[in-house]
């Protein structure tokens, strides 16, 4: 096992906004989460000096963040793991088939510990810039307290969903209870009993917070705008034997995860509909509803995402589920979605629709009779006024491309990212973006939304390749052009106009459709995880295509820098 690597010099330069001299290292990361911390690995098996730069107080990226009630992956706990060490995939013991919040918090921590991560991590440090300097070929990093860093090579592992939504709502600010965004939970408990609650949304993370919260509040009310589907996550703690038996084909279930469309550990159906009666292709859904999560859809049909007629079986066929489960019919109605199973992203319940059958919980549906404001005592819609003591907003995430966009990052000529996105996000692979050089994204905009810890690790192996390859050339500065960007955001968009997914009316994140003013485009690659593999590959394979390199011989490398000074 190999837990450090020498480090390169570290070499100062130029004057930071309060007069000291800003640290220069050879690669500077954002965010200290599952692609942070694996970036950082990664630098330090090349020899590159490393600083990873974090706003919360410890690791964890999205398991820092979303602390709120209910908070689970979605992911099977053994496909949910960091995967560049042959000892993380055995030591470590998982309790629960999906992890809560906590405890994948506390699995990044002892990664954290084992491989003596945090003397390369500065926490409670939220970056507010990232300039690029043309002449000199290093990235200029500004902190919000204005500490200054150059590096040579700027990361971004800011997350998918990291740039969460706030309430839109006039009023807040005259609210006399109290009031939560999920993504932001303090960590503190929260007590909700003998209170009077709302929650504003029904996506992923609503759907795991309404069962907590209904358990203790004395009133629930729910506003939906856009019904989900919600699949069992059958959820379970795992025995001995499993946790034995994942220990001994953790090698099978990488190779499961690298060939799956979303890198899960799951084996393709191997049939469509038209291969079956419509009686056994009920029988199928059943099964696969029984066994729960994301294998009710990859492991019962394999044409579920490109034919209309079996999707909507599909769909029609949890329909008839919530009819079963929710006893109101015209809750159950409202509960039903309309649209292709898919075309948003539907999450794992853990007794989500049971919960819909509690006494002290009521559902309001905010469709066509939207919220109009928060008033002093609660929430007031185009109708009707609701009193509450706590109101718990969950209103998604601006994917993609929100956390780039928070940040002041520019490129050659003082290009910013956000005017280079302005119709959308072009980058290459997901992972590199014409007109800026030396930077990097991991799980950025127009990569996979997929199981990311294996996205994370193919991506930053990629990266660790491109580096020795520059190194190893004399380069030491790397640009995507912008005819590969082109390409790839045409591929972007080929694949999902190619599915049953390409449905922009349902206000999905797929499309950037939940923000309002942002341009609707594909923010992720659907080709699937193995497509995007091969495609990395390939470029990997031949001399990294679509990428120009160059040297600056006036700049050097840190090492000659180191020398210098």
């Amino acid at each position: 096992m190999n837990t450090s690597t020498t480090s390169l010099s570290v070499v100062e330069t130029s004057s930071s906004d309060d007069g000291t001299a800003p640290t220069h290292y050879d690669t500077v990361v954002i965010g200290a989460g599952f692609g942070g911390l694996r970036m950082l690995h990664e630098a330090r098996k090349l020899g590159l000096s490393v600083k990873v730069l974090e706003a919360g107080s410890d690791v964890g990226g999205t398991w820092y963040w979303n602390r709120y009630p209910g908070a689970r992956t979605d992911t099977e706990a053994w496909a949910y793991i960091m995967s560049f060490s042959e000892e993380l995939k055995t030591d470590w013991v998982w309790s629960e088939r999906y992890p809560a919040q906590a405890e994948v918090e506390r699995y990044l921590k002892y990664v954290t510990e084992r491989f003596d991560m945090r003397r390369d991590i500065q926490f409670h440090t939220r970056v507010t810039s990232a300039v690029y300097d043309e002449a000199a070929n290093l990235w200029t990093i500004i902190t919000e307290a204005g500490q200054s860093f150059t590096c040579t090579y700027f990361v971004s592992a800011s997350g998918v969903l990291s740039a969460p939504l706030d309430p839109p709502f006039p009023g807040l600010d005259s609210f006399t209870g109290q009031w939560y965004q999920t993504s932001r939970w303090p960590k503190e408990p929260v007590d909700f009993t003998g209170k009077r609650v709302a929650v504003v949304g029904t996506g992923a993370t609503a759907v795991q917070v309404i069962p907590e919260v209904a358990s203790t509040a004395a009133q629930l009310t729910v506003f939906q705008r856009t019904p989900n589907y919600v699949i069992p996550g059958r959820n379970h703690a795992i025995s001995e034997g499993q946790q034995a038996e994942a220990q001994r084909d953790h090698s099978e279930i990488g190779r499961k995860c690298r060939e799956q469309v979303f890198a899960f550990p799951m084996n393709a159906a191997g049939r469509t509909m038209d291969d079956v009666t419509p009686e056994q292709a009920q029988k199928i859904l059943e099964a696969g509803w029984e066994i729960g999560g994301f294998r009710f859809v990859f492991e019962t049909f394999d044409d579920l995402f490109i034919s209309e007629e079996s999707n909507e079986t599909a769909a029609e066929f949890i329909r008839n589920k919530i009819r079963t489960i929710v006893q109101d019919p015209e809750t159950a109605e409202l509960l039903c979605p309309s649209y292709p199973l898919f075309s948003k992203r539907p999450p794992l319940g853990h007794f989500f629709y049971e919960t819909m059958n509690r006494e002290n919980v009521n559902l309001v549906d905010v469709s066509d009779n939207p919220i109009q404001e928060v008033t002093p005592h609660g929430m007031r819609t185009g109708t009707d006024e609701y009193e509450f003591d706590v109101i718990i907003f969950a209103l998604g995430f601006d994917a993609g491309t929100g956390a780039l966009a928070s940040i002041d990052v520019r490129g050659t000529g003082g290009q910013t990212l956000t005017e280079k996105w302005a119709d959308g996000p072009r980058t290459y692979l997901g992972i590199g973006v014409d007109g800026f050089p030396n930077m990097f994204m991991i799980s950025g905009p127009q990569s996979p939304i997929a199981n990311i810890p294996v996205i994370v690790d193919n991506t930053v192996g990629w990266i660790g390749r491109l580096i020795t390859h520059m190194r190893d050339n004399g380069y030491d500065r790397m640009e995507s052009t912008a005819e590969a960007c082109a390409q790839w955001q045409e591929m972007c968009n080929a694949v999902l106009d190619a599915t049953v997914l390409a449905n922009e009316d349902v206000g999905s994140y797929f499309f950037g459709a939940n923000v309002p003013g942002k341009p609707r485009a594909s923010i992720f690659f659907f080709g699937g995880a193995p497509g995007y593999f091969q495609q990395c590959q390939e470029v990997a394979d031949n001399d990294f295509k679509g990428i120009d390199f160059s040297t600056t011989p006036s700049v050097g490398s840190a090492n000659e820098q180191a020398q210098m000074a």
